[in-house]
């Protein structure tokens, strides 16, 4: 049995937290990874909220060391949506479209997440990096930042922003996700209210219409609370104490007991 110290955990995460908000404030790109059963569905949810690319099926050998080959299989999956599997007047027959079909949901199903990824992302979100080793790899040829949790059978040397936690257990895996998702967030506000650099107008990439929309509901949402309840720039602060106070069958300290696998 390995105990996890949460403290340990919650100094990792405020220093994840700062990192990934600043990446996404400068304009940065979080591809979040994880294709364990029990990271699938939480990976794609917090990713999708705030507008990020996932990988939460089989990940694809070379889909950040050949990039370039990635982004052309993106532009078959979207030509192939533009076809009307149901028209057979334009030139192709039942079994063409129906092969074409079957292409478009695989594609889908393997690149459906990352389908507004046009260039590298800035870094990595990974759920259990010792099954995602691919992934890792790509990310360390690159030069590209992890951020993973770190259970009891990974190594830390892999990972320049390591979380202390069990990548098995689904509530651990869904309340870390989220908050890396929570960094993104903020960090999206800041991108937003910061002014370019004197001088340097394109410091600042422009932001997509999911962005905008996601900006917006930030701001309906702190006009609408009371001043006194303004959330509190100290994000990942609030978290840990949150995880602090939680009763034991309900914190991850519970997931954090785990048999060595």
């Amino acid at each position: 049995i390995h105990i996890i110290d949460l403290q340990q955990s919650l100094a990792h995460i405020d220093s994840a937290y700062e990192f990934v908000r600043e990446t996404v404030a400068r304009g940065g790109t979080i591809l979040f990874v994880g294709t364990k059963k029990q990271a699938q569905e939480s990976i794609a949810a917090e990713a999708g909220r705030v507008g990020q690319p996932y990988v939460n099926q089989r990940w694809l050998g070379g889909l950040l060391t050949n990039f370039q080959t990635v982004l052309g299989r993106l532009e078959r999956m979207k030509e192939l949506e533009q076809v009307d599997f149901e028209d057979t007047t334009k030139g192709f027959t039942k079994k063409e479209l129906l092969m074409k079909r079957r292409e478009l949901e695989k594609l889908h199903k393997s690149l459906g997440g990352i389908r507004n990824l046009t260039k590298t992302p800035s870094a990595i979100w990974v759920v259990d990096a010792k099954r995602e080793h691919l992934a890792m790899s790509e990310a360390a040829k690159l030069g590209i930042p992890v951020v993973a949790i770190l259970d009891t059978n990974a190594d830390p040397d892999e990972i320049q922003f390591p979380i202390p936690g069990n990548d098995d257990a689904i509530r651990s895996v869904g309340l870390l996700t989220r908050v890396i998702a929570d960094a993104v967030a903020e960090g999206l506000v800041i991108r937003h209210d910061k002014p370019a650099a004197a001088g340097n107008v394109s410091a600042v990439e422009p932001l997509a219409d999911w962005e905008r929309e996601l900006l917006g509901e930030v701001a309906d949402v702190a006009a609408e609370a009371p001043v006194a309840d303004a959330p509190s720039t100290e994000a990942p602060a609030v978290e840990a104490e949150v995880v602090a106070e939680t009763p034991a069958d309900e914190a991850p300290a519970a997931d954090a007991d785990s048999t060595d696998k």
